[in-house]
């Protein structure tokens, strides 16, 4: 069987960390857990040891402060490849990925390089979503779009497995962006692999517990990541 691994990052996910552990392996037994913490100070990191300590299938990085979104993955992402995995999958914490998706991402691996579970495709969708994140999403998609002309719907959702070969050619390392733009910039550096790409349908559902992480900085920095990964682009050098 092939090997599978999921990439959690934490900060301060108290709330969630035991939740979110139950329901994976409630979704699939065979797999392994990996939860990249930032230093949580509500004692996430903490949490995560305990689950690793009573279960072998958990695994733990901790982090000397919080170091962003994107960083955690390329951190785990190095990791699991590392360690022999066949498929990394990432997933957020804060429960609004649902893991029983997982069985069917997996098993959507056998033809795929990454699939992407989309809220964007047929009977995908959101939940608990105000009007203004809303439209800053599908903006977001629109600009991915026209700027870097991506075809899939979701360019910027965090739901996704990859297998360890694409993850290899890609050249973690080469991977700039550091927060939620770093979402774009992997799948666009699997596009411009010819890497064979699906979606699936996902609901997304607004947060359990805890704050969103989302800030103006990092709008921003998705602005600058998209006009940085066009630049590459002409020049070849994506």
């Amino acid at each position: 069987m092939k090997k599978t691994i999921i990439v959690v990052p934490t900060f301060n996910e108290i709330g969630n960390i035991f939740v979110i552990y139950e329901k994976i392996f409630k979704a699939v037994e065979n797999l392994n857990l990996l939860i990249v913490d930032d230093n949580s100070p509500d004692g996430t990191g903490i949490a995560a040891d305990e689950l690793a300590k009573k279960d072998n299938r958990v695994f733990v990085i901790h982090r000397e402060k919080k170091l962003g979104l994107g960083s955690a993955y390329i951190q785990g992402m190095k990791y699991s490849v590392d360690n022999g995995f066949d498929f990394v999958v990432a997933m957020d914490a804060d429960l609004s990925h649902d893991p029983a998706n997982l069985p069917r991402m997996i098993e959507m691996m056998k033809d795929s390089d990454l699939v992407i579970g989309s809220r964007y495709v047929k009977d995908g969708g959101m939940v608990n979503w105000g009007a203004g994140r809303f439209f800053i999403s599908r903006l977001a998609n629109f600009v991915c779009k026209i700027i870097l002309l991506i075809k899939q719907e979701d360019c910027s959702g965090g739901y996704k497995c990859y297998s360890a070969e694409l993850l290899k050619k890609i050249g973690l390392e080469k991977i700039f962006s550091f927060g939620y733009s770093f979402q774009v910039e992997i799948l666009y550096r699997a596009l411009r692999l010819n890497a064979k790409v699906i979606e699936i349908p996902i609901v997304f559902v607004n947060r359990h517990e805890g704050e969103s992480k989302l800030s103006v900085r990092e709008l921003f920095q998705f602005g600058w990541t998209v006009c940085k990964l066009r630049w590459l682009a002409w020049f070849n050098r994506v």
